[in-house]
């Protein structure tokens, strides 16, 4: 886990000169990145991680790369550097590559059309070790059931039975968005002691560690429908 004393050493995976020079540019601003180094595909991030002495702590890749993907490169980095985190950066909007990137062992996933502030949290989310996927694809994800309905039955990868209140539905698409349970106690005129409660829950009928893992669960698990 990175401390606040130290540098994110960072690689940048993306097969277009303009958007790591962005990338650079952008993280650049920041004392807490190191930009360390970039390829245009997989293959010369693997390069890299197998010849540098610095420690790698994270590495925004995209999907769409020639030689090796994002999602080979994400594997790979899994297996055989499991401490550098991956975190990925894409155009591609639909639910199956966020799926397929966090089956890969990638650790967040963001559209390039995130803004700056939006970027910067998410490596820090990341970092932290904790799972990150940006505030418009949540949504996207999170609504595409029928969430408005009574509740929502589905059968995850276990066979076993997850059922939710539209409630907790609702309190889901804000922990997903990043809103901590004050400030969804006052979006839902409730108490943080309720909504802490709903959160509790939901872990509970889920059988998963955090609410990390909750969040992540609900896109990989069955809970979301995808098309």
């Amino acid at each position: 886990m990175a401390q606040n004393s130290k540098k994110i050493n960072i690689l940048l995976a993306d097969d277009h000169h303009l958007v790591r020079d962005g990338i650079k540019s952008l993280l650049g601003k920041y004392n807490e990145f190191n930009v360390v180094g970039e390829g245009a595909d997989g293959t010369a991030i693997i390069q890299i991680l197998q010849t540098t002495e610095t420690p790698i702590d994270l590495v925004l890749a995209d999907i769409n790369m020639p030689n090796m993907s994002g999602l080979e490169l994400s594997a790979k980095i899994a297996d055989q550097y499991p401490v550098t985190k991956v975190l990925m950066l894409s155009m591609l909007d639909h639910e199956k590559y966020v799926s397929q990137a966090l089956q890969s062992g990638a650790k967040g996933y963001l559209l390039k059309s995130v803004n700056e502030e939006e970027l910067v949290f998410a490596i820090k989310q990341v970092m932290s070790n904790s799972f990150y996927v940006c505030s418009e694809l949540t949504h996207q994800l999170l609504t595409k059931s029928l969430f408005r309905t009574s509740g929502i039955k589905s059968k995850p990868g276990n066979g076993v039975k997850v059922d939710f209140t539209s409630r907790e539905i609702e309190i889901l698409e804000l922990i997903a968005e990043g809103f901590t349970n004050l400030e969804i106690a006052d979006k839902l005129f409730t108490s943080k002691r309720t909504v802490e409660g709903h959160r509790l829950q939901m872990i509970a009928k889920t059988g998963v560690r955090n609410t990390a893992a909750l969040v992540k669960f609900c896109i990989t698990n069955g809970v979301l429908n995808y098309v």
